[in-house]
């Protein structure tokens, strides 16, 4: 069974891009290009991993999170940022969020946050058993 990761990001160009260069490495991708778009899925479909623009318009990356973790608290958030917001998604990992990226993305170095932040998914799911 493939990890199911949602990307999110407000740039569509990218989230495609990006979305078949994780299946091509065998991850089920589902997309969203906004933070309440990415809130929806959450609600309907099973996500492991999230992979989050931090900057995105109406609704930020932070505040995204926020509503997602009272839906589905175990869901893993790699938040992907710039440069100029690094200080902000470090904030963001004391709420919880499980790692952040600096854009552009290395696709090498996603997989294996993925892999690791499923790994915790894994092991906080088994602790609130």
């Amino acid at each position: 069974m493939s990890l199911r990761v949602l990307l999110v990001d407000d740039e569509k160009d990218f989230v495609e891009t990006l979305a078949e260069r994780l299946e091509v490495r065998n991850f089920t991708v589902v997309t969203a290009l906004s933070g309440d778009e990415a809130i929806e899925k959450v609600k309907q479909d099973h996500i492991d991993i999230i992979v989050m623009d931090f900057l995105m318009p109406e609704k930020s990356g932070i505040e995204t999170y926020k509503e997602i973790r009272m839906i589905h608290p175990a869901i893993g958030v790699i938040m992907l940022t710039g440069h100029a917001e690094l200080e902000s998604a470090m904030t963001g990992m004391k709420m919880g969020i499980y790692d952040y990226l600096i854009k552009p993305v290395q696709i090498e170095e996603l997989v294996e946050k993925l892999n690791m932040a499923h790994s915790h998914k894994i092991a906080f799911e088994k602790r609130n058993r």
